[in-house]
């Protein structure tokens, strides 16, 4: 976890791809908990520390996570991601080349909770939610290519399951048919920036996160 932007009300940081954001069976401690431990050994706070998680990044995914520090910044925070006034925008990193070098996907996608995975559809189904996303293909390696995914609705691992529906599935995610898991157990998916109108001091908030430090990001010549 590194720190990229902080003040009164919020705190962004730049998860890395072994973290949880919030508790879970694995018992491991939370990203939630390790800036606690943070704010309250940076400021000498006695007592408990309030941080309100606004919205969660996959467990293998890195990139930037949102946190409000103060309860008013958490409920409009809160009402800002359920309206999508949070601009989020990542980067995934492909195996095969999309037919098409940008375009919109328009899925339906369907959650089984117990093999906790998406299922995505061309049509409306029972039980499906739409889900919408820009992609543009940016860059490209020897063997893999990096794209930009703006999304326009938030569902449960939706880019991953919605690349794997057109056939690109990000590298080293095994459970949307990657053929291979990175070294480490994260997958190149990456909440590359963050943009937002302050909740409480209506600036507009713009932060980049950048990509991690592995041979897996690396090689790449813009296109």
């Amino acid at each position: 976890m590194t720190v990229v932007y902080e003040d009164n009300h919020i705190i962004i940081v730049n998860k890395t791809a072994s973290e949880i954001v919030q508790g879970d069976k694995t018992g491991d401690t939370p990203l939630s908990e390790t800036v606690k431990l943070y704010l309250k050994e940076k400021y000498q706070k006695p007592g408990n520390v309030f941080i309100g998680v606004t919205h969660r990044l996959d467990r293998p995914v890195s990139g930037l996570v949102v946190f409000a520090k103060t309860s008013k910044a958490l409920a409009r925070l809160n009402e800002m991601f359920r309206n999508s006034e949070v601009k989020k925008t990542y980067w995934a990193v492909v195996k095969n080349r999309p037919r098409e070098s940008e375009g919109e996907l328009v899925n339906y996608l369907v959650r089984n909770e117990k093999q906790n995975k998406s299922y995505a559809y061309d049509k409306e189904v029972p039980n499906s939610k739409k889900a919408i996303l820009h992609y543009r293909l940016i860059a490209r390696s020897q063997n893999y290519y990096l794209l930009e995914i703006d999304l326009k609705t938030g569902r449960h691992h939706q880019i991953r399951c919605q690349l794997a529906k057109m056939g690109c599935p990000i590298k080293g995610d095994l459970k949307y048919g990657s053929p291979r898991s990175n070294p480490d157990g994260s997958i190149c998916l990456h909440a590359r920036f963050v943009r937002f109108v302050h909740p409480v001091s209506k600036k507009l908030i713009e932060v980049e996160a950048p990509v991690p430090a592995d041979n897996l990001w690396n090689g790449f010549e813009m296109v």
